[in-house]
């Protein structure tokens, strides 16, 4: 059974920093994508970055270019996302996901390109 775990949420303050976690079990992921996604209550979810099985290449959304970074290890299974300069807006509950495709040559942006979600992780910024 394939189980994606995120970690790392809470609460900060604006312009702080925090470290989300996700880790993938059940099968190996090594030639698979994964992603962050986000959803604010009363907003649909969007992407917020994604890297490429190989970790070769990596896209953001825009409301976070310059300020998250997102990194991998397909070996361990694991996508980590280090959020910077944090805003209120960026309050949501954040979602890790593995591309359902393989050896992929660019990063899946959207929902529907994602099979597998974590269950979410709350991330709270004060103002």
């Amino acid at each position: 059974q394939v189980q994606l775990v995120e970690s790392g949420g809470g609460l900060v303050q604006a312009g702080g920093s925090l470290r989300l976690s996700c880790a993938a079990f059940g099968r190996s992921f090594g030639s698979s994508g994964m992603g962050w996604f986000r959803q604010a209550p009363g907003k649909e979810r969007e992407f917020v970055a994604g890297i490429s099985w190989n970790g070769g290449r990596t896209e953001y959304g825009d409301s976070v270019k310059g300020r998250f970074i997102i990194s991998g290890d397909g070996a361990k299974n694991t996508a980590d996302l280090q959020m910077n300069s944090l805003k209120p807006e960026d309050t949501a509950v954040y979602y890790c996901a593995v591309d359902s495709s393989y050896y992929a040559l660019v990063v899946a942006t959207t929902e529907r390109e994602y099979e597998y979600w974590g269950k979410g992780t709350q991330v709270t910024v004060s103002s």
